[in-house]
């Protein structure tokens, strides 16, 4: 093994372990990112099954680009967030034909906010639960347009188009949006919330 402390070292050294194919580098950066590749992935599905599946897609993807990964573009967390973006979007667009517009986001929420969250299992139910209200909030918590960047299921060439705005100003919301989920995630470790 490359690293017998694979969960101690920094993010960059992590995902260059992950891509040599470290086990122990693997399981620590699933660990660290899970929580919030599956609450993005949750925010933009809204199905915790399918979340999960997305999740999965994603370290799969992060494995195969980590060896292409330059911390001189993006930090770890918002390089895996895009992927994690880009997998779920790929997953509504196989199950659905339109983009969400302002109203299908709130009704997605008012549906979340009601639904059952799942596994019987009175734990993982309890979890899904929180994490659910923690990517609602984040939802919110973003400007309309960036949440239909980030949530709503098109590539920055279709909001464009939708939204009859240049593609750099539909690129621009998806980072902004991407770059202030990624700020609340690291608020909310900072605040005393559990570990991501």
């Amino acid at each position: 093994m490359l690293f017998s402390r694979a969960n101690q070292v920094d993010d960059v050294t992590l995902v260059a372990a992950f891509a040599l194919g470290d086990e122990q580098a693997s399981v620590a950066f699933v660990r660290r990112f899970q929580d919030p590749v599956y609450g993005l992935a949750l925010s933009v599905t809204r199905e915790p099954a399918l979340a999960e599946d997305v999740s999965q897609e994603v370290f799969v993807r992060a494995w195969r680009a980590a060896g292409s990964y330059d911390p001189r573009r993006a930090s770890v967390l918002t390089w895996t967030l895009t992927i994690t973006r880009n997998a779920a979007i790929d997953a509504v667009r196989a199950r659905r034909a339109r983009p969400a517009t302002d109203a299908t986001l709130e009704r997605l929420i008012d549906v979340a906010l009601r639904s059952d969250p799942g596994p019987d299992d009175p734990e993982q139910r309890a979890l899904t639960t929180l994490e659910s209200e923690r990517a609602l909030r984040r939802l919110r918590a973003l400007p309309p347009e960036q949440a239909r960047a980030v949530f709503g299921g098109c590539t920055a060439a279709e909001i464009g188009r939708q939204e009859n705005i240049p593609l750099g100003t539909a690129k621009t919301r998806i980072r902004s949006g991407l770059r202030r989920l990624r700020d609340s995630l690291k608020e909310e470790r900072r605040d005393g919330s559990p570990p991501r």
